[in-house]
């Protein structure tokens, strides 16, 4: 292993659980102002000194301004590290940090505050190579986990030589270390009822079963889940909302469905294939958003073998199925590599976790992927 690589990845592994208590003992579920506005303000204070904090409008409406630290350097090459610090936990949820084992269990460790702990040691660890860049940015936004819109900041960074994302890490079926190079295009598909309300008991046929209709509405999208098809498609219903009282044909309601394709245009396929009315209801459907899809395995090909070979063993670009800010990257950043957080588990989940050893073995890879970057 190189020397900067090792030397590094020991510093940021000695601080790394307390800074990620840190950042853990902030609840900033998507999308409220204080928890997010805390949460910039504990990763502003474990950047280095010379980094320039600014505080640009985030992609989605009402919610904090995003957090951008630049550090300057005096070389040539530009490169964009990429994390957030929403997560899906409520307040009411949010559980701080604690061990157990090897483990580091608490909302967001592993989506992604793990990540942004790493991408900061790593924007410290290069305050000791200014002569090799030109500026290194760490952008850290607040509306990833629920975001309907465009991501604002794809313009200003089109061009840079490298998009590194600190989303959790992983290993491959052989043990090697895994980034991911490749995701799924996701998008949120949304079925809207407008039935008429009768009395269930006395008249249910004067009615216009919006629930029913969503059911029909519901099979329709499943009928189209087809994962080992040539698309790679999944359509899953996921939520469904509709009625107020028990002996009331439901007048009203909507329906929510999680795709998931290789291309953007498959989910029109899914949209085109539903009815416009069933049974009286009349149906409005519309993707909610459209997160596009990544594939950078061609180009980081080369990238990611001599990061192996700084590292001394090998960083395997993987494929997964999440959604990340990465996607909107690759396409103006061709060297995009995600993936680059510590390894852990349970995602969203009330026991989402981080390994904790993996804090200095997932450091030395992303230290390794900058290293083979700005050679």
């Amino acid at each position: 292993m190189e020397p900067w690589i090792a030397e590094g990845a020991e510093r940021i592994a000695a601080r790394a659980e307390q800074d990620l208590e840190r950042f853990v003992a902030v609840s900033s579920p998507s999308g409220d102002v204080a928890g997010a506005d805390a949460a910039f303000a504990v990763a502003q204070s474990l950047a280095p000194a010379a980094a320039q904090a600014e505080r640009p409008p985030c992609s989605s409406a009402d919610h904090a301004a995003d957090l951008i630290l630049t550090l300057p350097g005096s070389g040539t090459a530009r490169v964009l590290l990429l994390g957030h610090v929403d997560t899906v936990h409520s307040h009411d949820d949010h559980r701080a940090l604690e061990r157990d084992g090897n483990r580091l269990i608490g909302s967001g460790t592993v989506d992604m505050k793990g990540g942004d702990v790493l991408a900061l040691g790593v924007l410290r660890e290069l305050t000791r190579r200014t002569q090799d860049f030109e500026q290194v940015a760490l952008l850290l936004v607040c509306d990833e986990e629920w975001r309907a819109g465009e991501f604002v900041h794809t313009q200003r960074f089109a061009g840079w030589d490298a998009c590194l994302c600190f989303e959790g890490g992983e290993l491959t079926a052989d043990g090697d270390e895994g980034v991911v190079v490749r995701r799924k295009a996701a998008g949120t598909l949304q079925v809207r009822a407008h039935g008429r309300s009768a009395h269930s008991g006395s008249a249910p046929d004067k009615g216009a079963n919006a629930l029913l209709a969503l059911a029909s509405a519901a099979q329709a999208v499943a009928a189209r889940h087809d994962p080992a098809g040539s698309a790679h498609l999944t359509a899953v219903p996921t939520v469904v909302q509709s009625g107020e009282a028990f002996n009331v044909v439901p007048a009203a309601g909507v329906l929510l469905c999680d795709l998931r394709a290789d291309e953007l245009a498959t989910f029109d396929t899914v949209l085109d294939g539903l009815p416009a009315s069933v049974d009286g209801v009349r149906l409005e459907s519309a993707l909610l958003r459209r997160w596009p899809g990544m594939d950078s395995g061609a180009l980081t090909a080369t990238m990611l073998a001599a990061a192996g070979r700084r590292l001394g063993r090998p960083i395997v670009g993987t494929a997964r199925g999440g959604a990340s800010d990465a996607s909107y990257m690759a396409p103006v950043i061709g060297i995009t590599i995600d993936g680059l957080g510590p390894l852990g588990g349970g995602a969203h989940t009330p026991n989402e976790h981080v390994l904790a050893q993996s804090l200095r073995t997932r450091a030395e890879v992303a230290l390794a992927v900058v290293d083979a970057v700005l050679a």
